[in-house]
């Protein structure tokens, strides 16, 4: 078993769970977060920390395309080990359907100059 996180954290990325979690398994996009199913230990604590209720055990579901999302982006993105600032938006989009389409594939927390040229959306698992 692993966590994995959903479609809500997309322009949600509160990142309260990242202070929580003792292995630093989690991985930043530019607006989404991802949890790397091999270095997660399922103590689960991250989960009621999520204010979007965007991370759940992947047993829980039907969660197997989500955990392959998760595992392809966290062996690309960085680590993130503490909270930055959630988006100004976040409230927004919170609990919005439909938001797959947005996931942008490039890394967090190095800026946008850093990709010019890349695509912005990932619209797929």
């Amino acid at each position: 078993m692993t966590f994995v996180v959903t479609e809500n954290c997309i322009k949600c990325k509160y990142m309260d769970c990242v202070t929580v979690c003792p292995v630093d398994c989690f991985y930043e996009g530019e607006n989404f977060l991802v949890i790397h199913p091999d270095e997660c230990i399922d103590c689960g604590v991250c989960q009621p920390e999520c204010p979007a209720d965007a991370i759940f055990a992947d047993d829980a579901g039907d969660y197997e395309d989500w955990v392959a999302l998760n595992r392809r982006y966290a062996e690309i993105w960085p680590v993130i080990t503490s909270r930055g600032v959630p988006p100004p938006d976040a409230e927004l989009w919170n609990a919005k359907s439909g938001k797959l389409a947005l996931l942008d594939p490039r890394p967090g927390g190095v800026g946008l100059a850093a990709h010019i040229g890349q695509p912005a959306t990932e619209g797929r698992i």
